[in-house]
């Protein structure tokens, strides 16, 4: 018997690859965290593997633990963590521990600033359709998939969500750097996580990185339409020693004819993408186009949560600048006829930081009505220089745009609007502070 013990298992990721470990023969899963929500502590408790106690318990960890797998919650002074390492146990970060489990498989990783986890999901919708087994890590659900992580000793091919960000505590590079892919997937290069990458050439550095990790032999996709990773595509085609001779694919976004359920120019890049990805192990062009018409999307990726007879509602993991423009441009390209009503919250590191702010500006031009929220507490907790709401309104640089810090003071507003002929998006990686966003979205529109 194998046994695991996952320091921060309550993370989105962790708790997924927790209960695929879980699900091998021959492991026990334990793990350990501070606190834990929905739907991570439900999947846990569901599965046997919620922790008898919050909280940390360096008495637990013991030399029978065959490996440790840490989270990037955990802090390096963590006293589980600090036993781990006093009793020598092995201790595997996040990327490391796939990478591990997957090292002779075929592996295809999905990278950039944006669309990376509906690129991965389309791959994986489109292989499972055609019954090409592979383990996998994606970032969102997917229907028709159990959960977000798949381990197995069957599967040939790996398909990964390529993550830029830091690894583990221990380890401060990214993610993504871990998987070495066979085939690699760059969809845009637009500057994110500004308190990891102070400067934008940094940022830039890190993709270089990964576009020099992929395997011998192996494929490099990424959009032409952006001129960072052209030159870094120029680059590797003028470095590589011949006898590594790597594939270089540019591509576009898809443009023919076959009716899709997702929409949007960005999702017809993200679709040309993992056309290409799956050709590259064998799909046939025509047998992915005809699996990939009826994929809806990856949970909180552009996922439409009501509707009436005149009215719409979207929600969708965007907080970055590029995915915010890109989401509603899509919106708005979908119903030029509605009012559009876009609403956004400032919830992540780089968003709530003075400096990164201009980087909005002009991303919310294009909707009829602009809400942007952000709660004061949370960058208190982030321990971030206090940001004005007249500072958020300018950087966004729009008439349209209205800021708020309290969402009771959102909501009432949202409340107050007559809802017809409307296209209402809300776009976050939080939760507004704490609204069921789609019941909320459901009452406002009468559906």
């Amino acid at each position: 018997m194998t046994r695991i013990h996952f320091i921060a298992i309550g993370g989105a990721a962790m708790h997924n690859l927790a209960l695929a470990v879980a699900s091998k023969a021959g492991y026990k899963v334990t793990g350990s965290d501070d606190e834990i929500f929905d739907p991570a502590l439900s999947h846990l408790r569901d599965a046997g593997l919620l922790p008898e106690e919050m909280g940390w318990h360096p008495e637990k960890i013991t030399k029978d633990i065959d490996a440790i797998i840490l989270g990037m919650h955990a802090r390096e002074d963590n006293p589980e963590l600090v036993k781990a390492r006093e009793l020598g146990i092995k201790i595997y970060s996040f990327p490391e521990y796939l990478y591990e489990q997957t090292k002779d498989k075929i592996r295809i990783v999905v990278g950039g600033s944006h669309g990376k986890t509906t690129t991965t999901s389309m791959i994986l919708y489109v292989l499972q359709r055609l019954g090409i087994e592979a383990d996998y890590m994606v970032g969102a659900q997917i229907e028709g998939f159990e959960r977000m992580v798949r381990l197995s000793d069957t599967a040939k091919y790996a398909v990964f969500e390529g993550d830029e960000y830091l690894t583990s505590p221990l380890d401060l590079r990214s993610k993504f750097l871990w998987y070495h892919p066979h085939v690699a997937i760059l969809t845009g290069i637009a500057w994110d996580h500004i308190n990891v990458f102070p400067t934008f050439p940094e940022y830039v550095e890190t993709f270089r990185k990964f576009v020099h990790s992929i395997e011998p032999g192996g494929s490099f996709i990424y959009f032409k339409g952006d001129e960072n990773l052209r030159l870094l595509a120029e680059e590797l085609k003028g470095h590589q020693p011949s006898a590594i001779s790597r594939q270089i694919i540019p591509y576009e976004a898809y443009d023919g004819n076959v009716p899709m359920q997702v929409f949007g120019k960005h999702n017809m890049q993200n679709l040309q993408a993992a056309m290409l990805a799956c050709h590259c192990i064998g799909v046939a062009p025509d047998d992915f186009y005809r699996e990939i018409s009826s994929f809806t999307g990856a949970s909180n990726r552009l996922e439409k949560i009501a509707e009436t007879e005149d009215c719409v509602a979207y929600k969708d993991f965007a907080h970055s600048p590029s995915k915010l423009k890109a989401t509603i441009n899509a919106v708005r390209e979908r119903y030029p006829e509605k009012k559009l009503i876009a609403c956004m919250e400032l919830h992540t590191f780089s968003s709530l930081m003075a400096d990164f702010l201009p980087q909005y500006k002009d991303c919310m031009k294009e909707a009829d009505v602009a809400y942007v929220y952000f709660n004061p507490k949370v960058i208190e907790h982030k321990r971030l220089t206090p940001i004005t709401k007249n500072e958020v309104c300018d950087a966004f640089g729009t008439k349209n745009v209205e800021v708020f810090t309290e969402s009771a003071a959102l909501q009432a507003r949202l409340k107050e609007m007559t809802y017809r002929n409307v296209a209402l998006l809300m776009m976050s990686s939080g939760t507004f502070d704490g609204i069921d966003v789609k019941e909320f979205c459901k009452k406002l529109l009468g559906a």
